[in-house]
């Protein structure tokens, strides 16, 4: 496991790409929806709905990352099911929203994972 692996300086990086993760994944996904969105999303959006995708969004954040320094690549589609099981009728509603933000949010998520990797050498 991984995690055992770690030295201090690694652990420190392991530390700082969550916290880096957390802390602007929602600033990047609401960036970028809003400069491809036609209006502003919270005309679209209620902010409950918005809310709820901040909290699933974190959550995506954590599952990723943590799948990533396991090595879980394949647990990753778990992400997606989920979430298109739980969200089916949001997503029907407002495809732009959910799909590209959670297209933005994976991606972020997985290249954050990859820096890690390079920078904790595995």
């Amino acid at each position: 496991m991984i995690f055992r692996e770690l030295n201090f300086t690694d652990g420190f990086i392991l530390l700082g790409s969550y916290l880096i993760l957390l802390g602007t994944s929602g600033i990047l996904v609401n960036y970028i929806i809003s400069r491809i969105s036609p209006e502003p999303v919270t005309k679209k959006i209620s902010k409950e709905i918005r809310d709820t995708g901040f909290v699933i969004g974190k959550c995506e954040n954590l599952l990723i990352l943590t799948f990533m320094v396991l090595e879980a690549y394949t647990a990753l589609a778990l992400i997606f099911a989920a979430k298109a099981i739980v969200r089916r009728e949001d997503m029907s509603k407002n495809t732009l929203f959910f799909l590209a933000g959670t297209m933005i949010n994976v991606t972020y998520s997985i290249m954050i994972g990859l820096i890690l990797k390079i920078l904790i050498g595995n």
